[in-house]
């Protein structure tokens, strides 16, 4: 087993983190949810080839596989201290363009993947409805065949990336008599009459990213834009949540990164009592649990990628990785805050921000309690 890293690994790592450190620096504080993502940052993000790294290279991107595209992802999140930016970057890839990627057919495919890779189009994930987050069996959105076309009605809410979206990868009901099997994935141009976007929802954190409530009313979407066939887009979304839960939350190891780093300096530079306070076991054996958990969690997410890398099923694996890297996220800016002290729970250090960051990585993209029935079948029960 190898646990290094390639040089051309290396390579694509420490240049991405130079990039988005010189590029997209996040040093702008976002107060509110209504201050997300600025169009230039988004476009600069683009150039960097972040809205395409898991993306054909003949459609702009840059043809990367999911341990790459999660190697990129750190960079990203270590490099960047706005984690909204970069969780707005990562849904727009994994949740949005790899369905479109793998399901969507020509010549809708090649008119997506251009602007999803270039970053000129911004995609959102409208999947979970209030009364069907979890559960996504519980669908109430629907689409009646009419011809042609499809007809949708119905609401999502928290569709990340909704007030500034393009394209919206949603799903709706097209057999009810069909369960799971009767579910359809779409690919919904905004410009499409009866897309109704609302404003950005208020929320704790990841204020970068803009999320809120997208309604079809009667919306006419022709077939071409459909996902798959018929009936498939439980497996879609299935596939797209692997490449998340993989990948995604590699921006969160990232940001773990970074945050140990400022802790450990903080520990060497903070003096209490004539020492510098990392010479208190109180504040030093914190900052090796903090270790303990990336390394962890670093490890358990490379695998998770590499199995999707070499086309194993890595349902388990994935889900082992997300719960782990997500509850660790909490648990290290709990920490920090705590090392950090009064200044840490003041917004300008930033520590704060990293806390309310990473308290919803527990709950988006399957929550905890959903990743550990995932892992409990995969042990057999």
């Amino acid at each position: 087993m190898d646990f290094g890293l390639s040089a051309d690994q290396r390579r694509l790592y420490d240049g991405t983190l130079a990039d988005v450190t010189r590029h997209l620096p996040g040093t702008r504080r976002r107060e509110s949810s209504a201050d997300h993502f600025a169009p230039d940052e988004w476009a600069a993000a683009g150039r960097l080839g972040l809205t395409g790294l898991c993306l054909p290279a003949e459609h702009g991107g840059r043809g990367l596989g999911a341990l790459d595209t999660a190697l990129a992802l750190e960079a990203f999140g270590r490099g960047c201290a706005d984690t909204g930016l970069v969780f707005a970057v990562a849904a727009h890839l994994l949740a949005c363009a790899v369905p479109v990627r793998d399901f969507a057919r020509d010549p809708v495919r090649d008119g997506l993947l251009d602007g999803l890779a270039r970053g000129d189009l911004i995609a959102a994930n409208a999947m979970t409805e209030e009364g069907a987050g979890s559960d996504v069996g519980r669908l109430a959105t629907t689409a009646e065949r009419d011809g042609d076309d499809y007809v949708l009605h119905g609401v999502k809410s928290f569709a990340s990336n909704a007030p500034a979206a393009d394209v919206f990868v949603t799903y709706a009901v097209t057999d009810p008599s069909a369960g799971f099997l009767g579910i359809s994935a779409f690919a919904v141009p905004r410009e499409l009459s009866g897309v109704v976007v609302g404003p950005p929802l208020r929320k704790m954190g990841l204020h970068g990213c803009p999320a809120g409530r997208v309604e079809f009313v009667r919306c006419r979407v022709p077939e071409r834009y459909r996902l798959g066939e018929e009936g498939d887009g439980s497996a879609i979304f299935q596939h797209s949540m692997g490449w998340e839960r993989a990948c995604l939350f590699a921006a969160y190891v990232g940001l773990m990164d970074r945050q140990l780093r400022d802790c450990v300096r903080h520990a060497r530079e903070r003096r209490q009592f004539g020492h510098g306070i990392g010479e208190f076991q109180a504040v030093s054996h914190r900052l090796a649990t903090m270790t303990q958990r990336l390394e962890g969690c670093r490890l358990l997410l490379y695998r998770a990628c590499w199995l999707l890398d070499q086309g194993q099923d890595a349902t388990t694996a994935a889900a082992v990785a997300k719960v782990s890297v997500s509850e660790a996220s909490v648990a290290n800016s709990l920490d920090a805050v705590q090392i950090f002290g009064g200044s840490g729970y003041l917004s300008p250090a930033g520590i704060e921000q990293q806390l309310r960051d990473s308290v919803p990585s527990t709950i988006f993209s399957g929550t905890s309690e959903i990743q550990r029935e995932i892992i409990a079948k995969g042990a057999g029960l």
